[in-house]
């Protein structure tokens, strides 16, 4: 489990932490998930039904970032509304398209009392080949539009996901050390 850290320009209203991880990765599903502690002021988006949406950063969402080797990567986004999003960029912001899906994400939100969890099962085939440098992220709006934006690392004076700063977590190919 990655502890996140939120950007310091832009604080938390009552979010104390955030953390994520990768479940479980197996020829058929990438399984991550998020924990948010302190999420009473948190707003989770309406249901809305699982579908693509573009968007998702301007709301709660859950975000995992992967790189290979060469410039390109690719970013998928979560709503608690079960929406999700999924690109392929060439470069830094550059050359973004929709991302081919086999399949569309299942999401998980689930809320009890202080704490909110968000799973998300993905198609192994649908996510870039190993090895990775990966990089997980939430953006939280909490109450009077307070949000706050939560990565593994940070690169900069204003929060950026796409800053290979934030990629601060790596995963092998099978058999690799």
């Amino acid at each position: 489990m990655f502890e996140l850290a939120f950007h310091p320009a832009f604080p938390p209203l009552r979010a104390r932490d955030v953390a994520a991880r990768i479940m479980s990765f197996d020829r058929d599903w990438c399984v991550l998930r998020w924990k948010v502690d302190g999420a009473a002021a948190v707003i989770v988006p309406p249901f809305a039904g699982r579908a693509r949406q573009d968007g998702l950063w301007q709301a709660t969402c859950f975000e995992l970032f992967v790189g290979g080797e060469g410039e390109g990567y690719a970013e998928f986004n979560f709503s608690p509304s079960e929406r999700w999003a999924a690109y392929d960029f060439t470069g830094y912001r550059a050359g973004q398209v929709d991302r081919a899906m086999a399949r569309p994400p299942v999401v998980t939100p689930r809320r009890g009392g202080d704490v909110l969890f968000l799973d998300v099962a993905i198609p192994t085939a649908t996510l870039p080949p190993l090895p990775w440098r990966y990089g997980l992220t939430a953006v939280l709006e909490e109450e009077g539009g307070v949000k706050s934006y939560w990565a593994l690392a940070h690169g900069g004076e204003r929060p950026d996901f796409h800053d290979r700063a934030c990629f601060a977590a790596s995963l092998a190919a099978p058999g690799k050390a």
